[in-house]
């Protein structure tokens, strides 16, 4: 790399330390401003190096990594009043920070919520379906609620006629095997009861039934 090169990377560098003002490796500052200004590796750790060797900015050895900084003798110093106001407004912007995260996650949610809810055009095409299903209940509604409109005064009738008729033959049939039941009995020597019991006959009112009245 050209001196030229060497010296734009230092004071991209410089000036991004002294910006920053908080402490980086060779690789925070590669990730950093590599993108940006496309600087490499190699580039990075030679700049940085100078810098500090020309004592334009500080290096600190932990263990087995080179920590930089900027030279801070170069800032203006801090009263206790101006600490005291900067944590302060860092315990506010903190606050604001933490309530805008929390709002964040609340919109978030409602956007997740929105997104798995029906669409507009999906919720009129249930609608529609829905009242078109609705229109076929009333429909049939209708119809059985009126279903003895259909049957005729003739139809009527002949189940009436039926039924009258159904209603005297079952009186004459009963009436006839009440004849012939009192007849045997005459001669019979137990009561009716132990009869029809040993005959196996079952009468009307042994099942609560009465001929209807035509």
């Amino acid at each position: 790399m050209s001196k030229s090169k060497d010296a734009a990377a230092g004071n991209i560098i410089l000036k991004y330390l002294n910006d920053q003002n908080r402490p980086y490796s060779t690789q925070d500052v590669f990730s950093n401003l590599q993108r940006e200004h496309g600087l490499g590796k190699t580039a990075v750790v030679k700049a940085m190096e100078l810098l500090a060797q020309q004592g334009k900015i500080k290096e600190k050895v932990y263990g087995k990594q080179k920590i930089y900084f900027a030279d801070q003798e170069q800032f203006p110093s801090v009263s206790d009043s101006e600490l005291k106001d900067l944590d302060s407004k860092i315990t506010e912007l903190s606050s604001k920070l933490q309530s805008s995260q929390q709002s964040s996650r609340q919109l978030e949610s409602e956007l997740k919520d929105l997104a798995s809810s029906m669409t507009t055009e999906e919720m009129m095409k249930e609608m529609a379906q829905l009242k078109e299903e609705c229109a076929r209940y009333q429909e049939k509604l209708v119809k059985i609620k009126s279903a003895t409109n259909h049957v005729t005064p003739e139809e009527k009738e002949k189940v009436y006629s039926e039924r009258k008729q159904f209603g005297k033959e079952w009186r004459k049939r009963k009436r006839m095997a009440t004849e012939i039941f009192d007849a045997i009995l005459e001669g019979y020597p137990k009561s009716k009861k132990q009869f029809f019991e040993e005959v196996g006959v079952e009468t009307d009112e042994d099942y609560n039934v009465t001929i209807p009245d035509v």
